[in-house]
């Protein structure tokens, strides 16, 4: 980072590092004995493309990807227009569950399609609420959503699960980063 970056206010990026989805199994752990919220088994990978050919190929590799993992993952596209490939595991496969989905961010950034990332959700509950716990690849951190009903989110929940997790995942400090997943698969 230059001199001018520093004077512009600009940051520099923090790279994704994608082996940060093997930190969810301790973190649900924690979850689970502090606060009640297991694991609910589903999982996604959210991504954006473009239009034009980068879109086409995307596609192309995203719908490889579903032929080769035998029905795992299913894709389905929300109302913004993000694509989200889906996977379902047993509430108690959290880590087959977090495997899977690092080798499908694994295989898309390998492919080229990297900046096409936006986030990685792990589904939580208590019996009563959802919780997501949501990856940041342009950040490089994780933060808690908590979806209280449409279009509002449980902000005390959010902050009291983020100090619960603070030595079990890389949380992301700037609450302004924590934007709503609302109609995210499984929340």
């Amino acid at each position: 980072m230059g001199f001018l970056d520093i004077l512009l206010g600009r940051s520099k990026a923090v790279p994704p590092n994608l082996d940060q989805l093997f930190s969810v199994p301790s973190a649900a752990i924690t979850l689970q004995t502090a606060a009640d919220y297991k694991p609910t088994g589903i999982g996604s990978v959210c991504f954006k493309a473009a239009e034009g050919g980068g879109f086409s190929a995307l596609r192309s590799e995203v719908d490889k990807l579903l032929a080769l993992d035998n029905g795992k993952f299913t894709s389905t596209t929300d109302s913004y227009g993000f694509t989200w490939l889906v996977r379902e595991t047993t509430p108690d496969n959290v880590e087959g569950l977090v495997t899977d989905l690092h080798g499908v961010n694994t295989s898309l950034v390998d492919a080229g399609f990297g900046p096409a990332l936006l986030c990685t959700l792990v589904n939580f509950s208590n019996g009563t609420n959802s919780l997501g716990l949501v990856y940041l690849y342009k950040r490089g951190s994780w933060y808690p959503f908590a979806p209280a009903g449409p279009d509002r989110r449980d902000n005390q929940t959010e902050l009291q699960i983020k100090s619960l997790l603070a030595t079990d995942l890389r949380l992301e400090q700037d609450l302004t980063r924590w934007f709503p997943i609302y109609g995210a698969p499984g929340l």
